[in-house]
């Protein structure tokens, strides 16, 4: 890789996070394929309910929970510990009422919807919320209140993202828990390791060697996916100027990157991920 002047980027490669962007992707593809019974801790009234949720109820809701397309887990007073909050809620758009219950636009529409409510709910914007250790997951109802025409939809905010084996505890209301210009570390991801493919993700006020620092966009919303290597290059000499950047223009320093490939590209995803090696 050329180096800037004045500068000698070492770059250690493509990182595999599964942040929260790619965690809701694959909650997402999950949840347009998935079936079967309701997880435990069920509320019997909710689990062929066709009228919308409730907004702003909290729940403790599991991994396992979070990769099936309808939930019925029991609401908690948001003053309880809890690792969910239902931050909006409505009724699909008409043009969707027809389409089969696995439907993947369903899938696109609700990616759509409720990653701009959820940069709304927090007070973020894209890049920070792809580097918070918050993510979202959406809900449809069953298929039998689907097939008696319930067509609501329920996008909940999660302390976790799809590589967690559980979930952090919320704070009463995750409204607005990204806001300002440095985000409480206790909610940014950070990692502890010598390389981030490899690192244990924690929060940013624990130990670590790496931080996901910023992220820079490959391309634009009306861009057709250029390929993986376009993509993957674009990302390191991105990342290179940005972390330098981040840094201070250090003569020397570590970085690395995440990009994402074409399904995330047609899901709306046009960032990646700079990573930088600092321990603050």
């Amino acid at each position: 890789m050329p180096l800037t002047p004045l500068r000698a980027p070492r770059t250690l490669g493509p990182a595999l996070l599964l942040r929260p962007l790619l965690a809701l992707l694959l909650v997402l593809l999950v949840a347009c394929t998935s079936s079967g019974e309701q997880g435990d801790n069920t509320d019997p009234a909710q689990v062929d309910a066709v009228e919308v949720p409730e907004l702003r109820a909290c729940r403790n809701l599991s991994p396992a929970d979070v990769a099936k397309p309808s939930n019925a887990t029991r609401t908690v007073d948001c003053s309880e510990p809890h690792t969910a909050e239902t931050y909006k809620v409505g009724t699909l758009p008409e043009e969707l009422h027809d389409l089969p219950y696995d439907s993947d636009s369903l899938g696109t529409w609700a990616y759509t919807t409720c990653s701009d409510a959820f940069e709304a709910f927090l007070g973020a914007d894209e890049s920070v919320v792809m580097r918070a250790r918050v993510s979202w997951a959406w809900f449809r109802p069953s298929e039998q209140a689907w097939d008696e025409g319930a067509r609501w939809y329920r996008c909940d905010a999660i302390g976790g993202g799809e590589a967690s084996e559980e979930y952090d505890e919320l704070p009463e209301t995750a409204e607005g828990l990204l806001l300002g210009v440095q985000p409480d570390d206790d909610w940014m991801t950070c990692a502890n390791g010598e390389t981030v493919d490899t690192a244990e993700r924690v929060a940013c006020s624990e130990p670590h060697t790496w931080r996901a620092t910023t992220t820079v966009q490959v391309g634009d919303e009306n861009t057709e996916y250029p390929g993986d290597r376009v993509v993957e290059v674009r990302s390191r000499d991105f990342c290179a100027e940005s972390v330098s950047a981040w840094l201070g223009y250090p003569p020397d320093y570590d970085y690395a990157y995440t990009w994402f490939g074409e399904g995330q590209w047609k899901a709306g995803n046009r960032r990646s991920i700079c990573w930088a090696r600092t321990d603050r």
